[in-house]
């Protein structure tokens, strides 16, 4: 590939020039460009900015990627950068990459540039393009999963973190010959204002919601409905609302706060996981806090889930399982529609190497009520 100006999606690809200098310091000396970006001189100065112009675009080209100002179309000034690395010739095989200037973001910057230079490699004899994102840049997997890119695995400690130790990068690759167009996803958005039956809401877990699962979780009525039996540690259940939308986006789970509707209380959490997508079945779960317990909260909830599983979500059957003496949780199942299938013997961990029996539901389409 060569430095040729390309323009395309309302964005303009060219090379770096020396009056770029200050937006290239907006852009790399930004909170959140070095957080998601290693390597990254800290504070960031216009001597690095200058640097990189003379030197490390260059170089970039010269290794066999490619390093694009990403500017307006209309006035060539600087909204960020966008390029290629790590490429390997004999695979045809590259990583993409891009930051966008505070200014431009939230305007579909990152997402044109990174279509515009994933088109640009292909056409050049690129085969297959690598973009790699931290779990928590979930702005990031959405412009991967917009640019047609599929997310394949996780990369465990693949980047060192700014602080010290390393960190996990989640792959996303899109071939040449795939489908153009949005990755199709197994977990869609909720709608606007999240789903609701007007008297419960189900809205999408988020990392502020940690005090809350953490209290209903830590409730022993609740550790005592799970295996093994064991309360969660803080750390863990931070970890699970930071990471919530990404699972959302990678098709893993799509977990939910419960909300009184009228007031926006709190009532619970609940959750839909994909457990087969091959065959179409998804798995649910839910809690209640005491106060909304035995008010219908949770069958409202699972109605909700189980019409967006069938609906949007695209799902043929709905698998749930309880412990065989949660006979509250068996009749909120029951009242949905799902039927009795069979008790599975041992099936769950216990505590001190004992093993727990588990009571399987199911539902299909037919069934809900």
């Amino acid at each position: 590939m060569t430095p040729e100006v390309v323009e395309a999606y309302g964005v303009r690809l060219r090379p770096f020039r020396l009056d770029d200098a200050a937006d290239v310091v907006e852009g790399c000396a930004d909170p959140m460009t070095g957080r998601f970006i290693s390597g990254l001189p800290s504070p960031y100065t216009e001597d690095d900015a200058r640097a990189w112009i003379t030197q490390g675009a260059p170089a970039a080209w010269a290794a066999g990627g490619a390093a694009y100002a990403v500017a307006d179309p209309a006035t060539d000034r600087l909204l960020g950068a966008v390029g290629l690395s790590q490429a390997v010739a004999y695979r045809g095989q590259a990583e993409i990459g891009y930051w966008v200037t505070p200014g431009a973001r939230g305007r579909g910057v990152a997402r044109a540039a990174t279509r515009a230079l994933t088109e640009r490699a292909f056409a050049t004899g690129t085969a297959r393009l690598e973009l790699l994102t931290h779990a928590e840049n979930t702005a990031s997997q959405r412009v991967a999963l917009a640019v047609g890119f599929r997310f394949e695995g996780v990369r465990r400690a693949a980047n060192p973190s700014r602080g010290g130790g390393r960190h996990d990068l989640l792959a996303w690759v899109r071939l040449a010959d795939d489908p153009s167009g949005p990755t199709p996803r197994r977990l869609p958005d909720l709608p606007e204002g999240g789903l609701g039956d007007g008297t419960v809401t189900l809205r999408r877990l988020a990392p502020d919601d940690a005090d809350l699962m953490y209290g209903l979780h830590s409730r022993p009525e609740v550790v005592a409905n799970q295996a093994p039996p064991v309360p969660p540690e803080r750390a863990a259940i931070e970890r699970r609302c930071r990471l919530a939308e990404s699972q959302w986006l990678t098709g893993e789970i799509a977990r939910m706060l419960i909300l009184d509707t009228a007031s926006g209380a709190p009532a619970g959490s609940c959750g839909l996981s994909v457990s087969d997508p091959y065959a179409g079945e998804g798995s649910l779960g839910y809690a209640l806090l005491p106060a909304w317990r035995g008010r219908g909260y949770a069958t409202r909830a699972v109605r909700l889930l189980a019409a967006w599983a069938f609906g949007p979500a695209g799902l043929a059957r709905l698998a749930a399982a309880t412990m065989p003496d949660n006979v509250g949780s068996q009749r909120v199942l029951e009242k949905v529609g799902f039927r009795r299938e069979g008790l599975l013997r041992g099936r769950l961990p216990g505590l001190a190497g004992s093993r727990i029996d588990d009571l399987v539901f199911g539902l299909l389409p037919e069934d809900f009520r």
